[in-house]
């Protein structure tokens, strides 16, 4: 690890899992992208000088995998310094495991430290997916023979359908959207949440900034108030999504001083949300 690196907090990764950074480089940012080897090289070089350890990708994330792989490659044992994750959006078995394949070699690796059901939205998702020939039993199968350390499930359209895949599937890990108007909408955060702690999965939190939307300076909703917000939640890992190197150091500094916010700050947060919240969620479809 670079001399460089910033002490940033760690916590376990559910139930006696590893220890992982309190914040994640998301598959988003510069790396949804093609063709911007130089500007992903520059974030993920980044992330890991600074102590970053939880990577998160997926097929559907244009040319992150291969971003990811190729900079493994550049930095022989890199790769067994973090914990890696990718996922598959496919519902049947064949095409999950096909997607693991394809994952496991752009990423130059042999395993996931967790692999995720992608972005699961209604109830037919959750029918097909659980089906005899459908993508749970690839998840299974790819736990059982080490391919994938950990399977998890991910979702931002309807908190019904996720706490369904929490309640009813043996998952180790969920990952949700964790922002202020979450907060006040509830859903995920008041249903799925407590419900995957009770089955002591690991909670990993997205759309901290809502995809920048909710970052405002004039309404004092920055980066810190944000991100702060998101890890007083009891989640494990937040992942943010950088355009740029000097993201990474902001969403490293912002965790490296990482103070709770008081429960009394986080209502006065959500009561400047209530009234607007309905309005300003833009991830969630009608189920």
């Amino acid at each position: 690890m670079d001399q460089e690196a910033t002490a940033l907090p760690t916590t376990p990764f559910g139930h006696g899992g590893p220890a992982v950074t309190r914040v994640g480089l998301g598959g988003e940012g510069v790396l949804r992208t093609f063709g911007e080897d130089a500007g992903a090289r520059s974030v993920i070089r980044e992330a890991r000088k600074l102590g970053v350890t939880y990577f998160d990708t997926a097929p559907a994330y244009s040319g992150s995998q291969s971003y990811l792989g190729a900079y493994w490659r550049e930095h022989p044992g890199e790769r067994e310094r973090v914990f890696h994750t990718s996922k598959s959006a496919r519902r049947d078995h064949e095409g999950a495991l096909a997607d693991l394949r394809d994952s496991l070699e752009r990423l130059g690796t042999d395993h996931l430290d967790l692999w995720q059901i992608h972005d699961v939205r209604t109830q037919e998702d959750v029918e097909r997916i659980a089906a005899p020939d459908g993508a749970l039993a690839a998840f299974l199968r790819a736990r059982e023979e080490g391919r994938a350390g950990r399977i998890g499930v991910t979702g931002h359209h309807d908190p019904e359908v996720l706490l369904r895949c929490v309640e009813e599937w043996p998952l180790d890990a969920v990952l949700l959207p964790v922002n202020p108007v979450e907060g006040a909408l509830g859903g995920f955060l008041d249903k799925v949440l407590p419900a995957a702690r009770a089955k002591g999965m690991a909670v990993v939190g997205m759309k901290v900034f809502g995809g920048g939307h909710y970052l405002n300076p004039k309404a004092y909703l920055t980066p810190t108030l944000l991100l702060r917000y998101a890890l007083s939640q009891d989640i494990d890992v937040a992942i943010i999504g950088c355009g740029l190197a000097d993201h990474v150091r902001t969403m490293a500094e912002i965790a490296a001083g990482f103070q709770p916010m008081p429960p009394e700050a986080q209502e006065e947060l959500l009561d400047s949300f209530r009234p607007h919240a309905a309005r300003m969620v833009f991830y969630r479809g009608v189920t």
